[in-house]
């Protein structure tokens, strides 16, 4: 039996810390840390920095270099992690063997879940762009474009991790104006496709406005190298939501795929004889008599 120690806090600022640092039940937005190993090219620390960029303000960029193999050894990316508290990785290297090298990751409850190694095949940044660019935390729309994308495994998983670590705050209402930045990824032939865009609004004659995607990078040419994915066990653990964060599910309410509520009314069976339909003279019932005057009967008897 592994019996883990309980670290009480000292003063005030460390308490603080130690409950941001606790399960909740919404959790904060995941902070990704950027790591260069013992030997990185030019090209990797570059482009760790622009991918930096696109992720602040969550995240945390380490300015030594540190010498480890994420796919050998995975513990001194788990103590970073501790350390810390970041939940994604992204870790530049350059070898002979695997030249400009990527790797992008995420880790459940500070330990390695998710791993895959791209390699930089081409890259330009955001200075070779000319215009303006974005403001910076700005979240982003992530589009997904390639079949393999919908059919492959290992594809499906590293569509999950771009999502997970590019999506930024989770947000419950959509503002057409706020919608300023769109990141593209395509998959085809062994390589995925990063491009990024600024939504520009222009003059339609309408309501609605012409949107336009002007490119202001970076852009990257990644080759899909290695994977070290979780079991599907360890996946679905690291995918459960509490009971408590779960929304009530309301009786005869439900939505459909684009967000639309569609309700189901229950009614009584109706009796048709007793319906009230418009009143009108020449739909008025013929009396039996019952409720005539005595007047109006001695006028029926004399005429009689």
């Amino acid at each position: 039996m592994v019996l883990q120690r309980v670290v009480k806090p000292k003063n005030q600022r460390v308490k603080r810390a130690l409950e941001k640092k606790e399960p909740k039940v919404n959790e904060n937005n995941k902070t990704a840390m950027f790591i260069r190993g013992g030997r990185t090219s030019e090209l990797i620390t570059q482009s760790l920095k622009e991918i930096y960029t696109l992720k602040k303000p969550d995240a945390v960029f380490f300015k030594k270099k540190n010498i480890m193999r994420p796919f050998e050894d995975q513990t001194s990316i788990e103590f970073f992690s501790t350390k810390g508290d970041c939940s994604l990785f992204m870790f530049g290297s350059h070898s002979k063997k695997r030249p400009h090298n990527l790797v992008i990751g995420r880790l459940f409850d500070h330990h390695i879940l998710d791993m895959v190694e791209l390699g930089v095949g081409s890259f330009k940044s955001l200075e070779t762009f000319k215009g303006s660019k974005i403001p910076v935390g700005t979240k982003p729309c992530l589009l997904f474009a390639g079949e393999p994308f919908e059919t492959d495994y290992e594809y499906k998983r590293l569509k999950n991790l771009f999502i997970d670590f590019f999506r930024g705050p989770v947000i419950e209402n959509i503002r057409l104006s706020g919608l300023e930045h769109v990141m593209m990824f395509t998959a085809a032939e062994g390589k995925v496709f990063l491009r990024s865009y600024k939504v520009l609004f222009k003059k339609s004659g309408c309501k609605t406005p012409r949107i336009e995607l002007e490119e202001i990078g970076p852009a990257f040419n990644f080759t899909f190298r290695r994977t070290k994915l979780a079991s599907d066990d360890l996946y679905k653990k690291s995918r459960k939501v509490p009971k408590v964060a779960k929304p009530k599910k309301k009786k005869n309410i439900s939505r459909d795929v684009f967000g639309t509520k569609h309700g189901r009314i229950h009614m009584q069976t109706q009796d048709y004889q007793k319906l009230q339909t418009r009143k009108m003279k020449g739909l008025k019932r013929k009396s039996d008599g019952a409720g005539d005057t005595p007047a109006k009967k001695t006028k029926e008897a004399e005429s009689s």
